[in-house]
């Protein structure tokens, strides 16, 4: 894309991400992702039903009345963005690539968290951390992570979930949100998002494309792995062909879900082409 290109389209995804902000997900958002605490916020009149263990004794002797203590939720929290932009992630068949639906959710997120006064930040991976931006408020900071997800050239194509979970768990010391968004084609990083699962509160958001699922029925085929360069031949028209390639794909889907189950963490799985909103949707609504 040039210049011009990548203006309007950052344009666009900010005009879409806000609308939906706005719109569907600033109360779920909002509830589904608890802040860092409580703090103190005032002494008020003791009202029936409040708390005996929040008496303020001192200002009730004084006044000669009984006076509670009123907490609020400390609610400024820190979001990263964990994002596989190996060369697998430029696959897509079906209205966009996996790239492009994982900029989208992205944009969304980023959005989100900043209506809400948090704090943002950016961890772009292949098989090792290629981008790093550290979280921030503000439209500026998320308009320049979103050119950033657009423009940014991997100088690898292939993944490694490990070290972005390991480079995560040695960067960021406070409780944070942590979106990772990736077609977890790997293996090997079980531990490592176990532990950030003990430290973070980690979602997983699993993209793949209807191809990753399905081989389309048109005889000889050969098949390019974009990630580490090898092609094979592959008979289409055969029937435990494709049953084989559908149980590898298959594969994929459950060995993440039983990696996040495990790890205590959330998982949604997306295709490319599907209606992304509503999904986020109704995950924000069942953690609220």
């Amino acid at each position: 894309m040039d210049i011009s290109e990548i203006i309007k389209k950052v344009r666009e995804l900010e005009i879409k991400s806000k609308r939906l902000t706005n719109h569907l997900f600033t109360g779920e958002y909002h509830t589904a992702f608890k802040g860092r605490g409580m703090s103190f916020k005032e002494v008020r009149e003791y009202q029936p039903g409040d708390d005996i263990r929040f008496i303020e004794w001192n200002v009730s002797a004084r006044m000669n009345n009984t006076y509670s203590k009123l907490f609020e939720e400390e609610r400024e929290l820190t979001v990263y963005l964990l994002v596989d932009i190996s060369a697998s992630s430029l696959f897509g068949t079906y209205r966009q690539t996996k790239r492009d639906l994982i900029t989208e959710i992205c944009a969304v997120l980023a959005f989100s968290a900043i209506s809400n006064n948090d704090k943002v930040g950016l961890i772009s991976f292949s098989d090792k951390v290629e981008k790093y931006i550290p979280a921030k408020k503000g439209r500026e900071h998320v308009l320049f992570m979103v050119r950033e997800l657009l423009t940014f050239q991997p100088r690898s194509a292939q993944t490694d979930i490990l070290k972005a979970l390991q480079f995560v768990n040695n960067t960021t010391k406070h409780k944070s949100i942590v979106f990772i968004l990736s077609d977890f084609a790997d293996a090997g990083y079980n531990d490592a998002l176990r532990a950030a699962a003990r430290r973070h509160d980690v979602i997983g958001v699993q993209v793949f494309d209807r191809r990753d699922e399905q081989l389309p029925r048109v005889g000889l085929m050969q098949v390019h792995d974009a990630e580490t360069g090898k092609k094979i031949w592959l008979d289409t028209s055969d029937t435990f062909t494709r049953v084989r390639y559908n149980q590898q794909f298959m594969q994929i889907l459950g060995d993440a879900k039983l990696t996040f189950r495990n790890a205590g963490a959330d998982l949604m799985q997306l295709a490319t082409g599907e209606d992304y909103v509503k999904a986020l949707k109704e995950f924000f609504i069942r953690r609220a």
